[in-house]
């Protein structure tokens, strides 16, 4: 199986938080990785003739690199969730280097765009705009197009950070037509939200525009029992509704999705959440 097509194939992302989707991707990789290298093992001791061991040998050692990259940028794409972008930056820093010790375009690519999003959350839009940029360009090149909604969707909030929202509007564009394209669905409802955010930025839509993509997102994330999007949206919905005197409309809407969660009370999108129920009750 391709390597861009093999996550697609991860099973069970229902409800669970964010940081759990992330890490149950990663272990359905490591284990699918593992599987691989145990069956290439076996078929090498029990049933290849020895002309064959070096090449066999050359696949294993392939893979066992590959599964390695798989780790860290999995790893590294969870902590840029969980705003650890210390964390993230330090792990995307090793998917690339890996992926020149082979020459592994996609993984670079990978690698790149992800670093480029560790700063665009970490207030250097125009540093993360070239780097998402040059990794998108590379990512390109390989046929690959899974992630390209979630880095087109950080490529769309740098953009939108130097009020370039033209290019903003046309990442979004490019990400939702991604999702329909590939079917990549996991990260449609933060697609709607962030899209919402941008919306706020101009007068000119107006803010029915702006209600209207966090009402989107909601609905999405709804429908896909994503809580952790869900709460985003709601977030993001609340304070929009707050900020037109709708105090009570908004605490409704927010304080039940709060309420869902039962642990991850130390991440950063419960405490923010935390913080804004407070708020809307003082």
């Amino acid at each position: 199986m391709p390597e861009s097509n093999e996550l697609a194939q991860c099973p069970g992302v229902g409800n669970e938080t964010v940081e759990c989707v992330s890490l149950r991707k990663l272990q359905y990789v490591r284990r699918r990785s593992c599987v691989r290298s145990a069956n290439a093992l076996v078929l090498e001791q029990l049933c290849r003739p020895p002309q064959t061991a070096k090449p066999r040998a050359e696949r294993l050692a392939r893979e066992a690199m590959s599964g390695k990259r798989y780790a860290q940028f999995h790893t590294s794409l969870t902590n840029v969730l969980c705003a650890k972008y210390a964390a993230a930056n330090a792990q995307s820093s090793e998917v690339v280097r890996l992926a020149d010790e082979k020459g592994a375009a996609l993984w670079k690519a990978l690698g790149t765009m992800q670093k480029g999003c560790v700063l665009a959350q970490s207030g250097k839009a125009s540093e993360a705009i070239q780097m998402i940029t040059s990794g998108i360009t590379m990512y390109r090149s390989t046929g690959s197009r899974l992630y390209l909604p979630i880095f087109l969707s950080h490529l769309s909030r740098a953009r939108a950070e130097l009020d370039q929202f033209d290019q903003a509007w046309r990442c979004i564009g490019e990400a939702m037509a991604a999702v329909e394209t590939t079917g990549e669905r996991w990260y449609e409802a933060e697609i709607h939200r962030v899209t919402g955010e941008i919306a706020l930025k101009l007068p000119q839509l107006g803010s029915s525009q702006a209600g209207a993509y966090f009402e989107r997102a909601l609905t999405v994330a709804h429908a896909q029992q994503a809580k952790s999007w869900e709460l985003r949206a709601a977030m993001s919905m609340a304070r929009f509704w707050h900020d037109q005197g709708m105090r009570e409309k908004a605490r409704a809407l927010l304080a039940p999705i709060y309420g869902w969660f039962t642990e991850g009370f130390d991440t950063v999108d419960l405490k923010q959440a935390k913080a804004l129920l407070d708020e809307m009750s003082s």
